[in-house]
């Protein structure tokens, strides 16, 4: 009995340890006072726990705050440079890795173009980026405490990336191979999941229950979130939105699907577009650096692939109704020659009962969502790590 009793005792003071920390993480500065108000746990407990957090090194005391009118309490904030997390955002033809604290402030970011798929190279580079960005860590008391990478394609549960058609990529253990690389815990998921965890802990999603994020890059991948959980479907596998068929004759995907929306609406498709107007050398920046000195043609073809957008969107929309679809990855650069001809579009092509308090958004990140996303995955594991311990 006695020890049902210490291992009962053991378990309530972890429940009470991570509510004292997720009030301090929501609500710094606070006093011990204040934690004891809006977490119902007596001052001594809380006394207690806080102490056992400061020495853990997860909250600091930082002194007299502002008195309501006896002595001045002393507050505290949650410590988030006791340690670093690094996020990656593996694109088909780019890396992009960021080094953040544990409240998931940006420390150092680093860009590096892709110029192969190949499996072996491009898993070398990204160790590489990993490396470089694990060596601006300064001194602290956890140092690295996880990697989260958002990645082109499906995902299991074991961190395996299963298929990734833009890269050519199936069955890769990429978690597995990171973490014995690393040492340090790893979160693998879909780059487009992971752009939807990034805006709705950091950006245009803060506080919205119902969004769909569409990340656009060389493909089109999706994150969505129902009642602000991430929605992930009975396989893990949701999201695949760039796969949904739009043409039933249409192009061939290398899905193995024809007519894919990703096919018409993506970087690669007006890439593909340019190139048959005869700006066969442009990138994404050299047409919008087009279109912005007024190059009717090159404002024409984000009109067409605006449009392509928007008819995917409208699909969505009657899907899933969502309070927002936020519009994100590169392609979130050419808001200003697209965003007419995509509202225009989903206004057209969607049921009006679903459009009628819909809001289409842009990512508030920029090309960074997936990243700062992914990065959130490590802390999160992390901060789970220490309520429970």
């Amino acid at each position: 009995m006695a020890i049902k009793k210490t291992g009962d005792l053991a378990l309530v003071k972890k429940i009470n340890t991570a509510i004292v920390l997720e009030a301090v993480l929501r609500h710094a500065p606070l006093s011990r006072a204040q934690i004891s108000e809006r977490t119902g746990l007596n001052k001594a407990t809380v006394s207690s726990l806080v102490q056992d957090l400061i020495d853990r090194h997860l909250v600091v005391d930082i002194g007299p705050g502002e008195s309501s009118g006896g002595r001045k309490p002393n507050m505290l904030l949650f410590h988030a440079s006791a340690g670093y997390a690094v996020g990656i955002d593996l694109g088909v033809n780019y890396i992009r890795g960021i080094l953040t604290d544990l409240e998931g402030t940006v420390i150092v970011n680093r860009t590096l173009p892709l110029h192969t798929q190949q499996q072996d190279k491009v898993i070398n580079q990204l160790i590489a980026c990993i490396e470089g960005l694990k060596t601006t860590i300064p001194t602290s008391p956890y140092g690295l405490v996880g990697i989260g990478i958002g990645v082109p394609g499906i995902v299991n549960d074991e961190g395996a990336i299963l298929f990734a058609p833009n890269l050519s990529w199936s069955d890769v253990p990429l978690r597995k191979l990171i973490e014995e690389r690393f040492g340090v815990p790893v979160t693998i998921d879909n780059e487009a999941n992971a752009g939807a965890q990034g805006e709705q802990k950091y950006g245009a999603g803060r506080g919205i229950a119902t969004q769909i994020y569409v990340s656009i890059g060389i493909g089109i991948g999706s994150g969505i979130i129902l009642g602000k959980e991430l929605y992930k479907g009975a396989s893990g596998f949701s999201g695949e939105l760039g796969h949904l068929s739009i043409e039933a004759g249409g192009k061939p995907c290398r899905c193995g699907n024809l007519g894919c929306w990703e096919l018409y609406a993506s970087e690669n498709a007006l890439l593909e577009q340019a190139a048959n107007a005869g700006y066969g050398d442009a990138d994404l920046d050299g047409l919008l650096e087009a279109a912005e000195q007024g190059n009717e043609e090159v404002i024409a073809l984000f009109r067409s692939i605006g449009e392509w957008i928007g008819a995917g969107i409208a699909n969505i929309v009657n899907i899933f109704n969502p309070d927002v679809v936020i519009i994100g990855n590169r392609m979130r650069r050419a808001e200003a020659w697209i965003s007419s001809a995509v509202t225009e579009t989903v206004a057209r092509r969607a049921l009006a009962y679903h459009r009628g308090q819909l809001r289409l958004l842009y990512a508030e990140l920029g090309d960074t969502s997936a990243v700062r996303g992914a990065a959130h995955y490590a802390i999160d594991a992390f901060l789970m790590k220490m309520k429970d311990s």
